[in-house]
């Protein structure tokens, strides 16, 4: 047997060791965080950026801070029109609407001092039709890319498009210096970015990267002296991080619900900005459509008026998101249609009855969940509250976490009878939601053998609303929109996805910064940062 005292001694020397290793850590994430002396902003966010490279990226961080380093041919203001960038003037289209010239901005450097010209715009795009991971994007429009003049581009279309000008704003067509990329035509450049916007890269890991003024940009200059991104691993740490003032700015990406309501708290005592953009990422749930039980389409019915919007937003968001009926974002509709159905209960058992659940059977659903977004999981247990107390005779959620990466890897393999997921348009159209979500090449019996369906896992699709989906490329104004309107109803009648709620951007200042502001597609303008002056 131990002797006491030399237990108590050991004890004691435990506890001072502990006491110095939590100190040791305090002061590490202190200084890890803490204001530098070089007068950069220092912006914080939750994850890591594994690529720089904008024919790879698609997370929303990594979108954010090429859309700092880099210029796009136009841009959706926030107004929500067509703004030229790089591009000099608005384009032109033929009559057949099969070719589109754009002109381009002169004395434009790219950060090694390259000329910008039309060559190095179509030096870009190839680049991205060879090996971006969303070719799709411009893959099935463009035709050929011209360069007869030195700033001048000309592009002849497939078929005519009438959503090409939103493609053209696109961050994964940021053009990108010929020479620096030579040696990467057909691979990726993960941690480099030489382009022409308002910041270069000083400096590239996952978790921090430093930005600085390009002195040669070609517009207004920025407004500070430069961005350090700081990405944190738990969003406990990124509200302890603005709320104490180690950090400037905090972006909402992936931020737990109940930190984003305290956080707009904070903001309406005056004690932190908010600023807020368009409301533009869907959240919503896809079903495997061609495997049972799912492959029966009265089941998917039954599913859809069995989720309260409503109520998971309340108990998830604390109204801080919107219950979202449609895929496409309110933002991009001329009128408020929403053609999922409501939470009927009623109804939902009449159609689980007529597919044989019910009392004696019931149907066991597995429904997965981003491990890493917290509010994924909370969706997914307040549906699971909900349907034992509305539905128990007839549904049971079973809930499974996974890492987001493992699946969206495992998406297309129909590795997943219920998935819950986001998605935000690559640019912002209606397009550009209804295109990633239903397209599909090849069809057999409404099971999506190949294209964007199998891809985002529901393997679902329909003859129709693909003819659909292509006539309102041929259209505009407020035949196009009836078009889509019509579009989006035939995949609510499928059935193979249930848009949840709708979620609007947010950013948060110490004070002292001017409040923030966000363009037409819901990216922050980082350059417009900057400490208040007196008068203000």
């Amino acid at each position: 047997m131990q002797n006491p005292l030399i237990k108590t001694k050991s004890l004691k020397i435990t506890k001072v060791f502990l006491s110095l290793i939590s100190f040791l850590l305090i002061i590490t994430q202190v200084s890890c965080a803490q204001k530098n002396n070089t007068g950069k902003i220092i912006v914080s966010s939750k994850g890591k950026i594994e690529s720089l490279d904008p024919a790879q990226a698609s997370k929303l961080l990594a979108i954010q801070l090429i859309s700092s380093l880099g210029d796009t041919l136009y841009r959706i203001n926030s107004d929500g029109n067509l703004e030229p960038r790089l591009a000099k003037d608005l384009p032109t289209f033929s009559e057949d609407r099969l070719t589109i010239s754009i002109p381009l901005r002169e004395n434009v450097l790219f950060h090694d001092g390259t000329e910008f010209n039309s060559y190095a715009m179509a030096f870009s795009l190839k680049r991205f039709l060879e090996i971006g991971t969303l070719s799709y994007v411009i893959s099935d429009r463009i035709e050929s890319i011209e360069t007869p003049e030195r700033f001048k581009l000309i592009l002849k279309l497939k078929r005519p498009s009438s959503s090409i000008n939103g493609v053209l704003t696109s961050i994964n067509i940021t053009p990108i210096s010929p020479k620096a990329y030579l040696s990467f035509k057909n691979k990726f450049l993960n941690d480099k970015f030489i382009g022409t916007g308002p910041y270069k890269l000083e400096s590239f890991t996952p978790e921090r990267q430093a930005l600085i003024p390009f002195e040669d940009y070609w517009g207004n200059k920025v407004q500070n002296k430069g961005i350090n991104f700081i990405n944190y691993s738990t969003s406990v740490s990124l509200f302890s991080a603005i709320k104490s003032g180690q950090v400037d700015v905090l972006l909402s990406n992936s931020i737990e619900d109940g930190h984003r309501r305290a956080l707009n708290q904070l903001s309406q005592k005056g004690l932190l900005n908010e600023g807020e953009g368009p409301a533009m990422q869907i959240g919503y749930v896809a079903l495997r459509s061609h495997k049972p039980p799912l492959n029966n389409k009265v089941l998917r019915q039954a599913l859809s008026y069995s989720i309260n919007r409503d109520l998971i937003v309340r108990k998830v968001s604390y109204g801080l998101r919107d219950p979202l009926r449609s895929v496409v974002p309110r933002a991009l509709k001329t009128e408020n249609n929403e053609p999922w159905p409501k939470y009927e209960p009623s109804i939902a058992k009449e159609l689980y009855k007529r597919a044989g659940y019910c009392n004696n059977k019931k149907l066991i659903l597995p429904i997965t969940f981003r491990s890493n977004v917290p509010a994924d999981k909370l969706l997914a247990l307040t549906w699971q509250e909900q349907v034992k107390k509305d539905l128990s005779e007839c549904l049971i959620l079973e809930l499974n976490g996974v890492e987001s990466t493992t699946i969206y890897k495992q998406l297309g393999e129909g590795s997943f009878e219920a998935v819950i997921l986001g998605w935000t348009g690559d640019y912002p159209d209606p397009e550009a939601y209804l295109s990633p979500l239903f397209d599909c090449k090849k069809i057999n019996n409404e099971t999506c053998k190949k294209g964007e369906a199998v891809f985002g896992g529901t393997f679902w699709a329909n003859q129709k609303l693909q003819n659909v989906l292509k006539r309102s490329e041929l259209e505009s104004g407020i035949t196009r929109n009836n078009t889509l309107n019509e579009a989006e109803k035939l995949a609510s009648e499928g059935t193979a996805i249930l848009p949840v709620w709708l979620v609007k951007p947010r950013i948060w200042t110490q004070p002292e910064f001017n409040t923030p502001e966000f363009d037409g597609s819901g990216r922050v303008l980082l350059d417009r940062l900057s400490i208040k002056s007196k008068n203000e």
